[in-house]
C-alpha cells in the first residue's frame, strides 16, 4: 500500500500541530498533495483508467476548496502552505 499509518502521522507532524491532529488545513492539504501525486503517477501508466482519473479530480477539487478556505481565513497559512509544498496558483 503507498499510504501507511506510518506515513500519514509523519504527514500529520509535519504539517499538522501534532501527530494526532488530523483536521487543520494544512495537514489535509498536504495528505490530499500526496495522493494526487501518487494517482498521476498511476494515470501516466494506466491512461485509461477512467474512475481513477474520476478520483483524482475530486481530489484536486477537494484541495482546491481547502486552499480557497485557508486563503479567505488566514492568507498567511496559505503563502506557508503553498511555499512548503510548491503549489502553484
Amino acid at each position: 500500500m503507498y499510504l501507511t499509518l506510518e506515513k500519514k502521522k509523519e504527514f500529520f507532524k509535519t504539517y499538522g500541530k501534532s501527530e494526532a491532529d488530523t483536521g487543520t488545513s494544512e495537514a489535509q492539504i498536504a495528505l490530499f498533495s500526496y495522493r494526487i501525486s501518487h494517482l498521476t503517477d498511476h494515470l501516466k501508466n494506466n491512461r485509461k483508467d477512467y474512475s481513477t482519473q474520476r478520483a483524482l479530480l475530486k481530489l484536486v477539487g477537494k484541495r482546491r476548496r481547502l486552499l480557497d478556505y485557508l486563503k479567505k481565513t488566514d492568507i498567511e497559512r496559505y503563502r506557508t502552505i503553498i511555499k512548503s509544498l510548491k503549489l502553484r496558483r
